[in-house]
């Protein structure tokens, strides 16, 4: 704008100059001799066309050009400006558009500025802060090399831009001498405060964020203790023992009286720079170390495997253990069943002895019943017939009679069924054993007799 601006200008400075040389007609002339002579020539109607007007507006549209670009500017998005106006007066620009300059010198700064370790053939277009992997050295010696990457934002407040841009007057100069040496010794110190082997064993999250607090909102001051514990290790298989006296390092943040972190201000903070973003990429520890973490592990593994078989061991021992008892108990079980069933087999025998017992006495009671009902029966016909002979029967009539009552009686006798072992207990209302006897005699008698009389 600003060139076509000067060309503008000085197109119409010339026609503007040129324009009272320049002749609307031919003038003519006439000489001594009375002869016309032509003494100026009408100029071409291109130029003629530059009037006294359009050269002014030529010229103000070039001096409007060349001016417009120092009174008005473009602020593009991610970029705020540093202004410093002919009076010396100064100014920043934080947000995007059309702004108004004033003639002010302008010195864009980007918003976020990267500062990140770089390999070799990396793209490093986008990046104004490029490191080189950082080393540190862990609370117990052992060393390594730090790869990250931080983005910072610069200071929000237009006071806080103002005062950075005329302390730093350039974006790599922020970068290299204030960025860069900051992260490099954060990221230093930040490794004194941790082990590795502690870093290796879940402590790389609380690493990152320690660079972030310190970066944000200073470093801190700590103070490093050394312990030297005994750690004794029983051995598997017998009672001996290993003792081992092992190192290790606290590191404790101070404190002021308020109960604070003491924290010790670098630039970055100091000039309200806002850390944005800290990413650990990686941290390469030293090859040693490396060495013996795999030693470590190796012995670790060799150690587990042992553990291991021993506890394979316990556990077949108690797998034989608990089959034996098992065996015992289903033994033990088993005898018990048969004892159960010998005994069930006696108890039912038992109860069966007694169950005939009692079906015995009950059929006897009932022999005795009948029998008795039989004799009684008897008694009263033999009374019946004694009472017909004492009323004067004749004696073949009472040999009759006789006779008919000794095969009733007989008859009657042949019908009872007397049982083939017999249990007899005396009682009071049971009779004796000798009445029993007796009674079985008589009515042996009384068959015999039946018989022959038949």
């Amino acid at each position: 704008m600003t060139f076509f601006g000067i060309i503008l200008l000085i197109l119409g400075l010339i026609t503007l100059i040129m324009r009272p040389l320049l002749s609307d007609e031919d003038k003519f002339t006439e000489d001594k001799d009375g002869q016309t002579i032509k003494t100026a020539s009408k100029a071409p109607a291109l130029l003629l066309m530059f009037t006294r007007r359009v050269s002014m507006a030529i010229l103000i549209s070039g001096a409007t050009l060349i001016t417009l670009p120092n009174l008005f500017f473009w602020a593009e998005p991610g970029y705020q400006y540093f202004l410093v106006y002919p009076s010396g007066k100064k100014s920043a620009i934080m947000t995007e558009g059309i702004k108004f300059r004033g003639f002010a010198k302008i010195t864009p700064w980007q918003k976020f500025i990267d500062v990140k370790v770089v390999n070799p053939g990396d793209d490093t277009d986008d990046i104004e802060g490029q490191m080189e992997p950082i080393p540190i050295r862990f609370i117990d010696q052992v060393t390594a090399t730090t790869k990250l990457s931080t983005r910072f934002q610069l200071p929000a407040d237009k006071e806080s831009f103002i005062e950075l841009a005329i302390e730093f007057r350039s974006l790599q100069n922020l970068a290299q001498n204030t960025l860069i040496p900051t992260v490099r010794e954060v990221v230093s110190n930040t490794g004194y405060m941790f082990a590795a082997q502690d870093y290796i064993s879940g402590s790389a999250s609380d690493f990152r964020v320690s660079i972030e607090e310190q970066l944000k909102d200073g470093a801190f001051s700590v103070e490093k203790t050394e312990y030297r514990d005994t750690v004794i290790t029983a051995i598997e298989q017998g009672d001996r023992e290993i003792k081992e006296v092992q190192t290790r390092y606290e590191v404790n943040k101070r404190k002021d009286e308020n109960g604070q972190f003491i924290r010790i201000p670098h630039d970055i903070n100091e000039n309200n720079i806002i850390v944005a973003q800290v990413i650990v990429d990686d941290v390469v520890l030293e090859q040693v170390f490396k060495q013996r973490l795999e030693a470590q592990r190796d012995e670790s593994a060799k150690r587990q495997l042992e553990q291991q078989k021993i506890k394979t061991a316990k556990d077949a021992q108690a797998r034989i253990i608990a089959e034996g008892e098992r065996d015992k108990a289903a033994e033990r079980v088993t005898q018990e069943k048969e004892q159960v069933k010998a005994l069930i087999s006696i108890e039912t025998k038992l109860k069966q002895e007694e169950t005939n017992k009692k079906l015995a006495a009950i059929a006897l009671e009932t022999e005795r019943l009948k029998a008795t009902a039989q004799k009684v029966k008897a008694d009263a016909e033999s009374y019946q017939n004694a009472k017909l002979v004492s009323a004067g029967l004749t004696p073949q009539q009472q040999a009759e009679l006789q006779k008919q009552i000794a095969i009733g009686v007989a008859q009657q006798v042949a019908k009872i069924k007397f049982p083939t072992t017999m249990i007899i207990s005396g009682g009071e209302d049971g009779g004796t054993p000798l009445e029993a006897l007796i009674g079985a005699a008589m009515t042996k008698q009384l068959t015999s007799a039946s018989k022959g009389g038949n």
